[in-house]
């Protein structure tokens, strides 16, 4: 009993442990090569994107390549189809009096537009078969805000034009579906107000010639035709009364001694 007691009173063996923060720097594990230039390399949410397997182009660049597809179209047209068209080169006729009429069209080069389809005639009232001078009266009115004194600006015809000593009538139409019929609409206006001028002739020539049109259309333009009530040709000195000038008088010659 004794030696057990001995035995239990003996001191017992303990170990020290060692916190972690109390470690040595040298005993903590190192990081890879890979680890540690992952830990260099700032963070990027693109890299968060998986890796692009289509080598496909974008939208922007589908869009570019269709407009190279559409130039080298042309530029093939240009290159091989437009000297087939010598063959069909006409030497230029200007327009005689009995082809009066001037036609005026609009084209966006192929492209679709409403504007296509309007065809607007011109023709001056000198070259129109009428009577006499009181059915081209007679046209002036029944014409209306369609006469002009002078040629419309976008018709084509220039100011010193000859058969200009009338006016000029414009007739447009844009209301059917294809050109061919709003020029036949067009041309068959002016058909029917030749028809009522040679009817009415002598009738109407006591009635002067409407130009409020014209008057209404420089006021709005304001570009100093509304100045001063002075509608149509603005007057330069040019329009200055011969007679009012003074006789020229001869200079004569002074001797210098």
């Amino acid at each position: 009993m004794a030696s057990a007691a001995l035995r239990c009173r003996s001191p017992l063996v303990t170990t020290t442990r060692r916190s972690f923060h109390s470690s040595s720097v040298f005993m903590a594990r190192r990081d890879s090569k890979e680890t540690a230039r992952a830990r260099q390399v700032p963070f990027n949410l693109m890299d968060l994107e998986p890796p692009q397997t289509e080598d496909d182009t974008t939208v922007a660049g589908h869009l570019m390549l269709r407009q190279h597809r559409q130039l080298l179209y042309h530029m093939r047209l240009i290159e091989h189809e437009i000297p087939k068209l010598v063959a069909f080169r006409k030497p230029f006729v200007p327009p005689t009096p009995k082809t009066p009429v001037v036609v005026r069209s609009i084209s966006y080069g192929g492209e679709e537009h409403p504007a296509t389809l309007k065809r607007v005639i011109v023709v001056p009232v000198a070259h129109l078969p009428l009577k006499d001078d009181s059915a081209r009266h007679s046209l002036k009115l029944i014409a209306g805000s369609r006469w002009t004194p002078t040629p419309p600006r976008d018709s084509g015809i220039g100011s010193d034009a000859p058969g200009g000593e009338h006016g000029y009538v414009k007739i447009s139409c844009e209301d059917f579906p294809r050109p061919a019929m709003n020029l036949k609409w067009a041309s068959d206006a002016l058909d029917r107000l030749i028809e009522e001028a040679n009817k009415s002739a002598g009738t109407l020539s006591d009635i002067p010639t409407d130009t409020r049109h014209i008057s209404s259309k420089a006021r709005k333009s304001k570009k100093g035709q509304h100045l001063r009530i002075r509608p149509g040709k603005r007057v330069t000195i040019r329009d200055f009364p011969q007679e009012w000038l003074p006789n020229p008088t001869p200079q004569t010659s002074v001797a210098i001694p």
